[in-house]
């Protein structure tokens, strides 16, 4: 039974608006310049590759269904998604507490009640993690090596079929295309780490558990979408505005320009945080007052990702309407704007005809730089537990709980560190690609 989240619909409208840019970049010649541009960089295609697989990850985990359980096929109250299909074992094998990654062992000392009835302070053996080994201290290491090898076999059959066609592409490939062969260098290196962590993945806890034993991976994968979310959605609320309000002052000037300067400048006024945190207590305070409209947490948890969205979107375009009110001063005196004035074009057609499409190299450089930041944006808001749902996977919930546990003895660092890698890799090839866009765009940074 499938089901869709507010959310999963704008992900998906997005992904549709996104398939309708590249069909018009195919069709413009003048668009087509600068993308050859981007796709000629190896920096660009090698974070594109990164970054369309942590796409993919999103993809599955909003396509979301109720699962049939019985005979009487009753529904469960929560939905699943494909990504938690894929990522089955992980999702059930939950053990009691801690354990660190690729151990056999908890990582905290219980006390234990030997067969003979005695009781003995040991760490006990996990009820799922190294639970095929007859001894962990003797076996564990060798069978470690052994799947791993076993991993990097799966991860180059994977790779084998897409490989060999980039590699065909790249020695038919003459000047100017793209690189072929860092793009298939990438996909080996996720096909091959992808292995790895799929073969041990079935015996282990890879990345360790966390304090109520779920698996550290399996929280770091469904934290995916929500960091896409918060980076790609805040786009809806952000671009109307900055759009419609920039090209009206810019254009227009006068009043309209002074009234538009004035509610920006007044809303950056006050800090961003306080904006955000004022709204998100409004939010709770209405889901506190209407309980009813929630059936589940998986719910409750989407409106208010949503809501947060569209708290950052409120709280960011006014930068990039600033970039757009000069853009826009620039080209209302260019000649062509000024022949179709003087010729008794409608102001609208214009506008539509003549400026929006020649701002569109800046609204496509201030949504690729932004995304980084808001990826981030939701860690900082999510730890000072104004961010979304504590129910919700995310990286900023992932380091917010880690708080405690960096401070207890053994320390547990983990849950950090995972957050840590997979928000870095996701971070540092956006921040890549959008260099790359914007060198590409900018007409100021010329060939």
């Amino acid at each position: 039974m499938p089901i869709l989240f507010a959310t999963d619909i704008l992900f998906f409208l997005l992904l549709l608006a996104l398939a309708g840019l590249v069909v018009q970049v195919a069709r413009s010649e003048p668009l087509r310049r600068p993308w050859r541009k981007v796709a000629g960089s190896r920096s660009a295609m090698v974070s594109l590759t990164v970054l369309l697989v942590y796409l993919v990850i999103a993809v599955l985990d909003s396509i979301r269904f109720h699962p049939a359980q019985g005979a009487a096929a009753r529904y469960q109250n929560e939905p699943l998604t494909l990504l938690d299909l894929w990522l089955e074992p992980l999702r059930t094998r939950t053990e009691e507490t801690y354990s660190a990654p690729l151990a056999a062992y908890a990582y905290a000392k219980e006390m234990i009640r030997q067969p003979d009835g005695s009781e003995r302070w040991a760490y006990p053996r996990l009820k799922y993690g190294g639970a095929h080994l007859a001894d962990p201290d003797r076996d564990r290491l060798g069978d470690i090596l052994h799947r791993g090898a076993r991993g990097l076999g799966e991860g180059l059959a994977v790779w084998l079929l897409p490989g060999a066609g980039l590699i065909w592409l790249r020695r038919r490939g003459g000047a100017g295309a793209p690189p072929w062969g860092a793009i298939a260098g990438t996909l080996l290196v996720i096909c091959l780490t992808g292995g790895v962590l799929a073969e041990l993945g079935r015996q282990y806890h890879v990345l360790g558990t966390d304090k109520v034993g779920e698996d550290v991976l399996y929280q770091s994968l469904k934290s995916v979408r929500t960091g896409l979310l918060i980076g790609t959605l805040t786009t809806f609320a952000t671009l109307p505005l900055a759009l419609l309000l920039g090209i009206l002052a810019g254009y227009f000037r006068g009043w309209v320009d002074d009234l538009i300067q004035y509610l920006y400048t007044t809303l950056n006024s006050v800090p961003g945080v306080l904006l955000i945190a004022a709204a998100m207590l409004v939010m709770q305070s209405y889901m506190a007052r209407h309980e009813a409209e929630f059936a589940s947490l998986a719910v409750r948890a989407d409106f208010r990702l949503l809501a947060l969205c569209l708290i950052l979107g409120l709280t960011s375009w006014t930068g990039l309407c600033r970039l757009l009110r000069a853009e826009t001063l620039k080209l209302r005196e260019m000649e062509y704007v000024q022949a179709a004035r003087a010729l008794g074009v409608h102001q609208g057609k214009i506008l539509l005809r003549h400026i929006l499409p020649n701002l569109f190299h800046l609204v496509l450089i201030s949504v690729t730089l932004d995304f980084s930041s808001l990826v981030l944006a939701e860690a900082v808001l999510s730890y000072i537990n104004i961010g979304v749902d504590p129910t919700m996977n995310s990286w900023g919930n992932m380091i917010n709980g880690a708080r405690l546990e960096m401070a207890r003895e053994p320390m547990v660092w983990w849950s950090l560190a995972a957050a840590f890698l997979f928000m870095f890799s996701l971070v540092l090839p956006a921040n890549l690609f959008a260099d790359a866009v914007r060198d590409a765009f900018d007409p100021r940074r010329g060939e």
